[in-house]
């Protein structure tokens, strides 16, 4: 399996076009600083990807949207943005669907 990270959403949209699954699957990490006290601030990753096939190789395409706050209220918002993505991938392909979990433990599971 050949894994390519993308910088950002634009060019990741842009290769969907290669997958070979109608799933992009997501997962949102969290994390906070120690060293930061209560008030630290809040950081949220949301970690997009697919799986494509470009001759016998199969691709993982992965990007990620980093999010950060300063209260609990950005996992509302993360999930927010897990709505607007998936109408932005609907625009590109109804056939699209966002799903919940990483792709490289659900692939070696049925490998």
């Amino acid at each position: 399996m050949i894994v390519i990270f993308v910088d950002n959403i634009e060019n990741f949209v842009s290769f969907l076009n290669t997958r070979v699954m109608n799933e992009i699957f997501y997962e949102i990490k969290e994390s906070k600083d120690p060293n930061q006290g209560l008030s630290s601030k809040i950081e949220f990753e949301i970690i997009l990807h697919f799986l494509s096939k470009i001759q016998e190789y199969l691709v993982l395409y992965e990007t990620k949207v980093n999010l950060s706050n300063f209260d609990n209220s950005m996992l509302k918002i993360s999930e927010d943005l897990i709505n607007e993505l998936q109408k932005i991938f609907a625009k590109v392909d109804p056939s699209i669907a966002l799903v919940k979990g990483k792709i490289r433990d659900i692939y070696i599971s049925r490998a």
